[in-house]
């Protein structure tokens, strides 16, 4: 194969298999010559990236390219090379998961000092923070949807469950809380529908990929009570509700903690469904906080520090599976929430099939 990137980029669509694309990008890695690498990636980019329609060979080789650079000890300035003309403000996501997944914050200082996008900048904070680790650089942009966030993890978020990459795949967790169900002991209490569209929006943004990039269905709808609503009565209020995703049960939902929940949702809006990829962490964490703030019922805009406690005031309970209504493969929320004066509930199902 003729090693010059153009020409490497002008042939991609000729060939029925990449593995060579790969197999010269990671020779030339291994030989030290990472500035081949990030040159590859750009002309490959330059001449398919732009497409509204890129061709599998370029989707295939591009991604080993930047996998192999972003995850490489030591190549982080020529992965930032890469990265500052080929990535945007969505695939900034997905490099910085990768950043973070493969470096310490010591080292990820150079997307700080290098050629990078706020965008990435932004995002590489937050993936370095789900990781428990500080960058120690000055840099901040208060102007970020991701600035609302708090600036470490929180007693709510505990340890998030986080992707593992190498260089041909990885893995992540899918939502699922193995929970004890309820006893069906209590009476249905009157109920009436409050949901507002912007707040079923609300509700669902951690799981909003879920619908707008695989196959799954949301159901996000809140709901006020005349009177408190005893612990025993929350399953057969729920049957009540005429939710479609809790239409004839086949068990109770099970009581969950305020933490279990906010890493649930995360795992959703992160990792994604059945046929997407997610958010990745740094936006999973602020979508995964979005929902949560809506579940509790914080009006918009309210500091981080008071949906927590807002968040670990309310009775949080766990549905998913006990319906037909839910695929019941792998990737499955439902959620039932109860505010602390037991007046208010707020339902979140959301269910993806392959």
């Amino acid at each position: 194969m003729n090693e010059d990137p153009r020409a490497i980029a002008t042939r991609l669509t000729e060939l029925d298999d990449v593995t060579g694309v790969w197999a010269v990008a990671g020779r030339r890695l291994e030989a030290g010559d990472a500035a081949f690498v990030a040159g590859l990636g750009i002309a490959m980019w330059q001449r398919h990236g732009q497409d509204a329609n890129p061709p599998w060979q370029y989707r295939s080789a591009f991604d080993h390219v930047l996998r192999l650079l972003a995850l490489a000890p030591g190549r982080i300035d020529e992965a930032l090379r890469l990265m500052a003309v080929t990535i945007d403000r969505r695939r900034a996501r997905y490099a910085a998961s990768l950043l973070a997944s493969a470096h310490s914050a010591d080292e990820l200082t150079q997307v700080f000092r290098g050629p990078a996008s706020d965008e990435l900048r932004a995002c590489v904070r937050q993936e370095s923070i789900l990781r428990s680790a500080e960058i120690g650089h000055p840099w901040n942009a208060p102007w970020h949807p991701l600035a609302w966030l708090p600036p470490a993890l929180t007693p709510l978020e505990g340890r998030p469950g986080l992707p593992s990459y190498h260089v041909n795949g990885g893995s992540r967790d899918t939502p699922g809380l193995a929970v004890t169900p309820a006893r069906r002991s209590g009476t249905a209490q009157p109920a009436r529908a409050t949901t507002t569209e912007a707040e079923s929006t609300a509700i669902g943004t951690a799981v909003a990929n879920w619908a707008e990039g695989s196959n799954g269905r949301i159901e996000a709808r809140t709901f006020a009570l005349d009177a408190e609503l005893p612990p025993d009565a929350l399953p057969a209020t729920l049957v009540s509700l005429g939710l479609k995703s809790y239409h004839k049960p086949k068990s109770s939902p099970g009581p969950c903690s305020a933490t279990q929940a906010w890493q649930q949702l995360f795992l959703a809006a992160s990792g994604g469904g059945a046929y997407n990829d997610g958010d990745y962490g740094a936006y999973g964490r602020l979508f995964a906080w979005q929902s949560v703030a809506a579940l509790v019922g914080a009006p918009p805009e309210t500091p981080a520090s008071e949906v927590e406690a807002m968040a670990l005031a309310s009775s949080w309970h766990w549905f998913a599976g006990t319906t037909k209504w839910f695929d019941d493969v792998a990737w499955d929320i439902g959620l039932a929430v109860v505010s602390p004066d037991r007046r208010r509930l707020a339902v979140l199902a959301a269910t993806d099939t392959d």
